[in-house]
C-alpha cells in the first residue's frame, strides 16, 4: 500500500512538474500611442492582436499608455483604432521571452471625425515616420538590418537592396543614390544632422568599411532617395534620418553578442520604480584579426575599432522631455604591403587613424494640444590621421602623404510644429551650424623631390537652415506638402533657395500617384574651399574659397499599388538636373566634382558645370506573413555630367542598372516547448560594373605617381558585379532569455570581378581592385 502511495505521488508531482515546463512561454507588449501631429497622448484608443480568441487586447489609459500582458512569443499584428484617428496595423512584430516589445505609436486624425476610418489595406509598412514625405520615401526597421542577408547588422549596407541604390563593390558601405556621387548623403540622427557615423572614414566621405551606429541602438528610421520634404537642407542625393529607440523603462534588460569581428554588449532600464524616464547604452570592440588569420580577406593589416552610443530619456511633468544622446567611435589601421617575389621587400605601409565623438541633447515642449516645439543643441568631432610611405631606389621608405584633420562642429535647432485642423499642417525651423577646423595635410612632389603642404588652415565658419513646410489635405485621398528652404554658407556668403513641392492621390482599388518637385543643395567639404595652391614663385593662394553652393533640381513621378493584402508594387521615374557644379577652371578640363567619392583638390573650380540623372525604378515585395517574405528590385538608369569643356560623358556613377532579389523563410523545429525557430535568408544582387579612368602608365613612370587618361574620363568600365550573400541562424527562446545563433555570409561565390585600377610606385605597375571576397560573420547574441 505505501508502495502504491508513493507511486501515485511520484506521478502526480511528474504531472504537475511536466506541466509547468511545458507551460506556454509568454512576454508582455506595451507602449504609449499619440497624435501623430501635436504629440499629444491619445486617451482611449483600442489596442487588439489580430487573429486571437478570445481576442487579447488593450486601452490606453490618461497617459496614453497601453499593456497587454501574457501574450505567446512569435510573431504577431497589433492593430490600433481610435475615434476620428485613422487605423493603424503594425504587421510582424517579433515577440521574444528575452525582451519585452515597447511601442511608440503616431495615429493621423482623420478628416472624417464621426466614425472610426478604416483604410483599406494600410499597413504601417507602406508609410514612413515623416508625414511630410510623400515621394522616394521608405521607413525600415531594427530587425530588417538584421534580418536581410549581407546587412550585417549596418543600415547602410541594408538599403543597398532598395530600389534606386547602389553600394560600394570593394567593400565601403558608400551608397550611390540614382547615380549621384556617395558625398550627398546626409545623415540625421534624432532629428540632428551628424558627422558620417561610420569607421576608417576619409574626409568629405558618407561612407566607410562599418557603421559605428550599431542597430541594437536603432528604432524605426527613414530613408529618402530623391525629392526631400523641406525641413531636410545640405543633401543633394539621399537623407538617413536614424532614430534611436527608447530604453525600457520598467525593467532592466540585457543583451550581449560575440562574433568573428568582436564584442558587444547593450543594456537598457528604468531610472527609478515609478518613473517613465529610461536609459539604453551599447559598448562594441572589435577587430578583425580573426578573419585576417583565415586568409579569406586580405586587409593587408589587421582593422581596429570600438564604439559606443547611448541615450536617456527624461521627461519632466506632462509637457516636458529632455533626452541626452551620444554616439563615439574610434578605428585605426596599420597596413604593410610587401613584394610577392621578394618578401624582404616593403612596397608600401601606411597608419590611419579616425575618430568621431558626437553628444545632442534635444527637449520636446508639447506647448498645447495644437502645438509642441522641438529643440536640441548638440556638438560632434572628428580627426583624421594617415601617413603613406613608399620605397626610394635604395628601398629605404620615405612620407609621401600625410594628414591630420581636426573638424569641430556645433549645431542649435529648433522645429515648431503646429497642426491647425485636420486638413492643415505646418512645420518650422532653423538649423545653426558652427564648423571649426585645424587641418594639415602635406603630398610630395615627384618634381621637386619634396613634401609640399596642400592645406594649412586653422579657423571656424558658419551655416545657416532655415526651412518652412505645409502640408494641406485636400480629402482623405489627395495631400500635398509645399515649403521652402534656406541654406547660407557664411566662409564666402554664398546661398541656395530651394522651394520645394510634392502630391500624393490614393485611387480606388488600392492605388496611389505621388509626384514632387524640388531644388536641393550641398556645401562641399571645407577642405575643398581651404585647400592651398602653390604659384610659380613658391607663394600659396586658396583658389577655392569663394566657391559658391552646387544644386540639384529633382522631379520625381511614382505609383504604387498594393497586388493583394501582402504583395505591393512600386515604380518611380524620375530626373535631376545638377547645376552650379564645381568644375575645374581650365578650358579642356573634363575635371567635375561630381565624380569625386571623398578627399579634395587642389585644382582651381568654378561653379560651371552640369549634371543629368535619369532613370526608372521598379519594386515589387511581399511583406512578412507566415515566415515568408522577399523583395526584388530594379534600377535601370543614366548618370552623366558636363565640364567646363561643354562636353557631355558618363560619370563615374553611370553603373546603368541595379537588380536585387532577397527573401527569406522562418521554420518553427523540433518540439513546440522547445520554442526553436529556424530563419534562411538570402540575397542575389547582379550591378552594372563601376567607371574609372584608365592610367597612362609611361607617363605614370615617367612623373613618378599616377596619371590618368583624363581626356577620355571614367571611359573604362570594371565588371559587372555578381554578389549573392546568405544568412542562416536558429532563434530559440527560453524563459525570459532569447538567444540567436547566426551565419552571416557575403559574397558566398567569392566571385572577383574587376572594379577599378591603382598604380603601384614601387613596381611601376598597373594594380587590379577586386570586389570584396567572401566575407563570414559568424555570432551569437544572447537576449534577457
Amino acid at each position: 500500500m505505501k508502495k502504491k502511495l508513493k507511486f501515485v505521488c511520484f506521478l502526480i508531482a511528474f504531472l504537475i512538474t511536466n506541466k509547468i515546463f511545458a507551460q506556454e512561454i509568454t512576454q508582455t507588449i506595451r507602449g504609449i500611442i499619440t497624435d501623430h501631429d501635436t504629440q499629444s497622448p491619445l486617451i482611449g484608443a483600442n489596442v487588439i492582436i489580430e487573429n486571437t480568441d478570445p481576442v487579447k487586447g488593450a486601452v490606453s489609459d490618461l497617459n496614453g499608455e497601453f499593456r497587454i500582458e501574457n501574450v505567446p512569443i512569435g510573431r504577431i499584428n497589433l492593430k490600433i483604432t481610435f475615434l476620428g484617428f485613422e487605423d493603424q496595423t503594425l504587421p510582424n512584430i517579433l515577440v521574444s521571452s528575452g525582451k519585452e516589445v515597447v511601442l511608440q505609436i503616431e495615429l493621423i486624425e482623420s478628416l472624417n471625425k464621426l466614425e472610426e476610418v478604416v483604410v483599406l489595406g494600410k499597413q504601417n509598412k507602406l508609410d514612413v515616420l515623416n508625414d511630410m514625405a510623400l515621394v522616394s520615401a521608405r521607413s525600415f526597421s531594427v530587425e530588417e538590418t538584421k534580418r536581410f542577408a549581407g546587412a550585417i547588422d549596418d543600415p547602410a549596407r541594408m538599403v543597398s537592396a532598395f530600389a534606386g541604390v547602389n553600394i560600394n563593390a570593394e567593400g565601403n558601405n558608400d551608397i550611390v543614390v540614382r547615380g549621384n556621387s556617395p558625398k550627398g548623403v546626409l545623415w540625421r540622427l534624432d532629428g540632428i544632422e551628424i558627422p558620417n557615423p561610420n569607421h576608417f572614414s576619409d574626409e568629405g566621405a558618407t561612407g566607410g568599411p562599418i557603421n559605428a551606429l550599431n542597430s541594437a541602438m536603432l528604432g524605426n528610421s527613414d530613408f529618402f532617395t530623391g525629392a526631400f520634404s523641406p525641413e531636410y537642407g545640405n543633401a543633394v542625393s539621399g537623407v538617413f534620418d536614424m532614430k534611436l529607440r527608447n530604453g525600457n523603462n520598467e525593467k532592466r534588460e540585457y543583451s550581449i553578442m560575440a562574433s568573428v569581428i568582436g564584442l558587444d554588449a547593450t543594456v537598457e532600464g528604468p531610472f527609478k520604480k515609478g518613473y517613465s524616464g529610461s536609459y539604453l547604452a551599447n559598448y562594441r570592440y572589435s577587430t578583425l584579426s580573426l578573419l585576417d588569420q583565415t586568409g579569406l580577406v586580405d586587409f593587408s593589416g589587421v582593422p581596429k575599432y570600438q564604439d559606443a552610443s547611448f541615450k536617456l530619456v527624461l521627461p519632466f511633468g506632462k509637457s516636458h522631455v529632455f533626452s541626452l544622446l551620444g554616439l563615439g567611435g574610434m578605428s585605426s589601421i596599420s597596413q604593410e604591403e610587401k613584394d610577392d617575389k621578394n618578401n624582404n621587400r616593403i612596397l608600401w605601409t601606411s597608419e590611419a587613424k579616425a575618430n568621431l565623438g558626437f553628444v545632442g541633447f534635444t527637449h520636446t515642449y508639447l506647448i498645447n494640444d495644437k502645438t509642441y516645439l522641438k529643440s536640441s543643441i548638440s556638438g560632434a568631432t572628428t580627426k583624421l590621421v594617415a601617413e603613406f610611405d613608399i620605397p626610394d631606389e635604395s628601398d629605404e621608405l620615405y612620407n609621401v602623404s600625410n594628414t591630420d584633420f581636426v573638424k569641430t562642429d556645433f549645431k542649435a535647432a529648433s522645429t515648431l510644429n503646429f497642426k491647425g485642423n485636420a486638413k492643415n499642417k505646418f512645420k518650422a525651423g532653423f538649423i545653426l551650424s558652427r564648423l571649426g577646423y585645424l587641418m594639415k595635410a602635406n603630398y610630395w612632389s615627384f618634381q621637386t623631390d619634396q613634401l609640399e603642404p596642400t592645406i594649412d588652415q586653422n579657423g571656424n565658419s558658419y551655416t545657416l537652415q532655415g526651412f518652412v513646410s505645409w502640408k494641406y489635405r485636400f480629402n482623405e485621398s489627395v495631400s500635398m506638402v509645399s515649403g521652402l528652404h534656406y541654406l547660407h554658407f557664411f566662409l564666402n556668403n554664398s546661398f541656395s533657395v530651394e522651394p520645394r513641392v510634392a502630391f500624393k492621390w490614393k485611387l480606388l482599388n488600392n492605388q496611389t500617384i505621388n509626384a514632387g518637385i524640388g531644388v536641393h543643395s550641398k556645401t562641399e567639404s571645407v577642405a575643398i574651399y581651404l585647400a592651398e595652391q602653390q604659384q610659380l614663385d613658391g607663394t600659396f593662394t586658396i583658389p577655392n574659397k569663394e566657391l559658391g553652393i552646387g544644386k540639384a533640381a529633382h522631379f520625381v513621378l511614382g505609383y504604387e499599388k498594393l497586388l493583394g493584402p501582402l504583395t505591393h508594387l512600386k515604380v518611380d521615374f524620375y530626373y535631376q538636373y545638377l547645376y552650379g557644379v564645381p568644375v575645374e577652371n581650365e578650358s579642356r578640363s573634363t575635371f567635375s566634382l561630381l565624380n569625386q567619392q571623398s578627399g579634395y583638390t587642389t585644382r582651381s573650380l568654378v561653379n560651371k558645370g552640369t549634371g543629368n540623372n535619369y532613370g526608372v525604378e521598379i519594386t515589387i515585395e511581399r511583406f512578412f506573413k507566415k515566415g515568408f517574405y522577399y523583395l526584388g528590385t530594379v534600377s535601370l538608369y543614366k548618370s552623366l555630367y558636363t565640364a567646363i569643356d561643354g562636353i557631355e560623358r558618363k560619370s563615374a556613377w553611370d553603373g546603368n542598372y541595379v537588380f536585387n532579389l532577397l527573401g527569406g523563410k522562418e521554420w518553427k523545429i523540433g518540439k513546440r516547448e522547445k520554442n526553436r525557430t529556424f530563419f534562411f535568408n538570402a540575397k542575389i544582387a547582379l550591378i552594372g560594373g563601376s567607371r574609372y579612368t584608365p592610367i597612362d602608365l609611361e607617363a605614370s613612370i615617367e612623373k613618378g605617381d599616377v596619371v590618368r587618361d583624363e581626356s577620355n574620363p571614367f571611359s573604362a568600365k570594371g565588371d559587372d558585379i555578381f554578389k549573392a550573400d546568405l544568412a542562416i541562424g536558429l532563434r530559440r527562446n527560453k524563459k525570459r532569455v532569447t538567444t540567436e545563433i547566426k551565419i552571416d555570409i557575403q559574397n558566398i561565390s567569392n566571385n572577383k570581378a574587376v572594379v577599378n585600377e591603382y598604380y603601384d610606385h614601387a613596381t611601376e605597375s598597373i594594380i587590379t581592385s577586386y570586389q570584396l571576397p567572401i566575407l563570414p560573420v559568424v555570432s551569437y547574441q544572447i537576449n534577457f
